[in-house]
């Protein structure tokens, strides 16, 4: 007569099971936060260069580096002067990177009329897979 329980080779055929599933399910989870904070900043970056477009619609240049995205929330001094800058400004606060760092801002930038982009996950200038730079012209 067979005492009820499971027999040692279903329980490491189970184990087994168990752990190729741990395999292929638990690196995907991991990646999620990852992809999470790049696409955080690609849509921070998208709503930063849309008011600068405004910007320039209403003042004729983007704001120059020295002036930095700040031109957006406040008014900013120096040259090109913003005489049609917006009551209010274009954008009601800055965003930091998923990094929690300041975006980078260049203008001329050397990819287009401005440079706008994260330093990515390790907080240096270009970088692969996560610690890839996050950036208004790719």
């Amino acid at each position: 007569m067979r005492s009820a329980g499971f027999t040692l080779i279903e329980i490491l055929v189970v184990m087994v099971i168990l752990a190729i599933l741990a395999t292929v399910v638990v690196p995907r989870l991991m990646d999620a936060p990852d992809k999470a904070r790049t696409t955080k900043a690609q849509q921070d970056i998208s709503g930063i260069a849309s008011a600068l477009q405004l910007y320039r619609v209403d003042n004729g240049s983007y704001p120059s580096t020295e002036q930095n995205v700040e031109a957006l929330i406040a008014k900013p001094g120096g040259e090109p002067a913003a005489n049609n800058w917006k009551s209010g400004g274009y954008i009601n606060k800055l965003p930091r990177d998923p990094w929690d760092r300041p975006y980078q801002y260049l203008s001329p930038g050397q990819h287009g009329d401005f440079d706008l982009y994260s330093l990515g996950a390790d907080g240096k200038v270009g970088g692969d897979e996560m610690a890839k730079d996050v950036t208004n012209w790719e």
